[in-house]
């Protein structure tokens, strides 16, 4: 498909889709952790979403390639992706949806400080600084309403933060070494493969690997590897190579909110003015961050 200069109805269709998705899965996940133990769940996901690529690959008549030629950093975007989805699954099971998804989707503050000291060309702006500051200040209303707070639990918090932090790691693997030269599917070749076996390798380390297991935790697994950890991870790719990345990031205060909002309607969780407050500002910060200049011609 031809290489757009801007976000279309398609894209945005698209987009909010993907966001969506992205937001439900938080709930599955949480909801999949009753059957079985939070970093197993994560394997099983990986491993499934795996074959899933593989048969992806196979019907639509690609390779995955590159591989030998990125090797060591093929590791590395494996590793963090791992070190995401153990402190993740792990923030689900411990916290709520709600306080999870405000500190995991404020990656995009993170990467920004992190970028603005470490690759050229990334200064902060003014309109970005407040951004910065706007969003930090909603994710500290969101954690500090008494609703919330009452119902959620600091080491989840924590693990949420630490899981935005490895998933900065991912998004600076993947632009400052040689993995940003391969194909959708051979990047995530790397970040399944390499989660599948560290995953289900240190499953055992946190606790019983099952827990009781029903259809529903077993159709949550199929989801996450199906909609989120395969199919969909290549569909976000594929509008990354059609839309301009900052239009595409400008989206990304869809899915704390939406997230937000499902954690209230389908699991109960309490909605405070707090976080109802902290998590508009938050999403102003987001788009803030991401809005860039666009080029005169």
């Amino acid at each position: 498909m031809q290489r757009r200069s801007s976000i279309d109805l398609a894209g945005a269709a698209g987009l909010v889709t993907f966001a969506t998705v992205l937001a439900f899965n938080q709930v599955v996940i949480k909801v999949t952790n009753g059957g079985f133990g939070p970093v197993f769940a994560a394997g099983l996901r990986s491993v499934l979403a795996l074959g899933i690529l593989f048969l992806w690959v196979w019907v639509r008549g690609k390779r995955i390639a590159g591989l030998r030629e990125t090797f060591w950093p093929g590791m590395m975007l494996g590793g963090f992706f791992t070190i995401e989805f153990v402190f993740l699954f792990i923030a689900l099971d411990l916290s709520t949806v709600s306080r999870v998804s405000i500190l995991f989707y404020s990656m995009p503050v993170w990467l920004a400080l992190i970028a603005h000291v470490v690759l050229p060309g990334e200064t902060l702006s003014r309109r970005r600084v407040l951004g910065l500051v706007l969003a930090m200040a909603g994710v500290a209303w969101a954690l500090a309403d008494p609703e919330s707070r009452g119902a959620g639990d600091w080491r989840g918090d924590a693990l949420a933060l630490a899981a935005a932090f490895a998933w900065c790691g991912i998004a600076l693997t993947v632009r400052v070494t040689k993995v940003s030269t391969l194909q959708p599917e051979s990047q995530l070749f790397w970040q399944l493969s390499v989660s599948a076996v560290g995953l289900c390798a240190l499953a055992p380390l946190f606790g019983p690997l099952m827990r009781e297991v029903a259809a529903v935790h077993l159709w949550g697994l199929g989801y996450q590897a199906l909609f989120v950890a395969s199919l969909g991870f290549l569909f976000w790719l594929r509008l990354m190579s059609i839309y301009p990345a900052s239009d595409i990031a400008a989206f990304s205060f869809l899915s704390p909110v939406l997230s937000v909002l499902m954690g209230w309607a389908l699991l109960g969780e309490p909605l405070g003015p707090g976080v109802i407050g902290g998590l508009g500002l938050v999403a102003v910060g987001i788009v803030l961050i991401n809005r860039r200049k666009r080029p005169v011609v």
